[in-house]
């Protein structure tokens, strides 16, 4: 699309605590033929880890995938460089350590955001950078439509801070999906990642590399403060946008009910109904993010296994850092 004379992208981000669900919404989305998704876009090699083993969903090692290779080229053309080790898209990858301390606290309240906001204008890094990773990250949302003919990007990075400055890019039509998911199911993915927040087969997790991620374990107590967080920064960005810009969608419903879930998304984002196919990994996709994108079923089940494994001393604790607010979100 076209405004003032420029090309904007359509953007949708999916914004959520992590382990919500949001790697399987992307592909979801992205099997629609107007919808495109490399899952999260903000491309961190801390999160990937070892690129030389880190496999894309196709399964190819992801710096011998065909796609990502042909995404290099596309964002070659448009006049930028383009590596998964450096791909400069990650508004927290900055050079600056005073820029990278600034950018680590959460999205809070509007006086601590313009403090925020104030302080990374002090920075000379701030100033020279900031247009250059706007420009890329529109570049490789305009180079990822181009090669699979889609009209729209589905990011699903998650992060309320990355959804701040994406939102101030006047190049990028920015939508945004507000993912929910219970918080004590979140909770659990926290406190044992490998086990409830990655592929089945453990030979796949950890980017493809295997493992069980036994090092990010959280406490239940850290977990709910966590999740609670998250809730509580997407809240605090949200306020300041107009609500036709954004809607609210749940991993139960989408679970449950795929078919109507994805038709009120698709009326969200202006794409065209009843062109989802039954089998969403019929599409080839090639996405980065949670190791559910590496598993081979397009069976959509509801993981409540919270239920089962969480104890009544572990949810005792999380009903007192975080029962009120999972309550306010209709989990009783």
């Amino acid at each position: 699309m076209h405004r003032n004379n420029r090309t904007v992208v359509r953007f949708a981000y999916i914004l959520a605590a992590s382990h919500s669900g949001s790697t399987l919404l992307s592909m979801l989305l992205g099997s629609h033929p107007e919808i495109a998704t490399v899952g999260e876009m903000k491309l961190s090699r801390r999160a990937m880890g070892d690129l030389g083993r880190y496999r894309c969903s196709c399964g190819a090692l992801i710096r011998q995938c065909g796609f990502w290779q042909e995404v290099r080229e596309g964002m070659s053309r448009r006049g930028f460089t383009f590596d998964m080790a450096n791909a400069g898209v990650d508004y927290r990858a900055l050079k600056s350590p005073y820029v990278q301390r600034l950018l680590g606290p959460m999205v809070r309240g509007r006086v601590f955001e313009c403090v925020r906001d104030a302080a990374l204008w002090l920075s000379p890094t701030w100033h020279q950078e900031l247009p250059a990773v706007h420009k890329q990250n529109a570049a490789l949302a305009a180079t990822v439509c181009e090669i699979t003919q889609a009209e729209i990007v589905v990011d699903s990075s998650k992060i309320a801070l990355r959804l701040k400055y994406l939102l101030r890019y006047p190049d990028l039509d920015v939508k945004v999906i507000r993912l929910i998911r219970d918080g004590r199911a979140v909770a659990l993915t926290y406190m044992d990642p490998g086990g409830f927040a990655d592929a089945k087969d453990p030979a796949r997790r950890g980017g493809g590399m295997g493992g069980d991620r036994a090092r990010e374990r959280l406490s239940i107590t850290r977990a709910a403060y966590q999740w609670r967080r998250c809730m509580e920064e997407a809240e605090s960005l949200l306020r300041g946008l107009n609500r036709s810009r954004w809607i609210e969608i749940r991993y139960e419903d989408y679970c449950r009910d795929s078919e109507a879930a994805l038709s009120r998304l698709h009326d969200f984002l202006g794409v065209e109904p009843g062109r989802q196919p039954k089998e969403f990994r019929s599409v080839e996709q090639h996405v980065v993010g949670n190791g559910m994108r590496l598993d081979m079923t397009s069976e959509l089940q509801l993981d409540e296994r919270w239920r089962s494994v969480l104890t009544e001393e572990d949810l005792r604790i999380f009903d007192d850092v975080a029962g009120e607010m999972n309550r306010r979100y209709g989990y009783n």
